[in-house]
């Protein structure tokens, strides 16, 4: 078991998977074993925790005196598209199988996640205004 229980936070262009547990059907109708499931190429799960993204630095900044030392920028992320509760259907290769608290998760690189489905509630109406935006 890993950590305490507490919290885990994801970090990275990595997502946190709930893995779809149970047997599955094939197209025929037969029930396959959660073992023979497991061999599967592809799983499907849910996202319980998304990374802040994937990093980047952002542009060097040059002023009057470039020789002048200066902290050094933070960097900027750039957003996932998997949100918290969308359904996910990723490679199993990649994925990295944890135990915390009592549970089995899987921590899938952003990359190898193949179809995400989402409810339509759950998709936010964004307004765009040109007050939040400066040139």
């Amino acid at each position: 078991m890993f950590g305490d229980g507490s919290k885990l936070i994801v970090v990275g262009d990595r997502v946190l998977v709930s893995p779809t547990q149970g047997e599955e059907r094939t197209r025929e109708g037969l029930i396959l074993p959660a073992s023979a499931v497991e061999k599967n190429e592809v799983q499907s799960g849910k996202v319980v925790e998304v990374g802040p993204g994937t990093p980047m630095t952002p542009p060097a900044e040059v002023g009057d005196e470039p020789w002048k030392v200066t902290e050094p920028p933070s960097p900027i992320f750039i957003p996932l598209e998997a949100r918290v509760g969308d359904q996910v259907l990723f490679l199993r290769k990649a994925a990295i199988e944890i135990q915390f608290a009592g549970e089995s998760y899987l921590i899938v690189p952003h990359g190898a996640i193949l179809v995400l489905a989402r409810d339509d509630e759950a998709v936010e109406n964004v307004d765009f205004r040109e007050e939040d935006f400066e040139l």
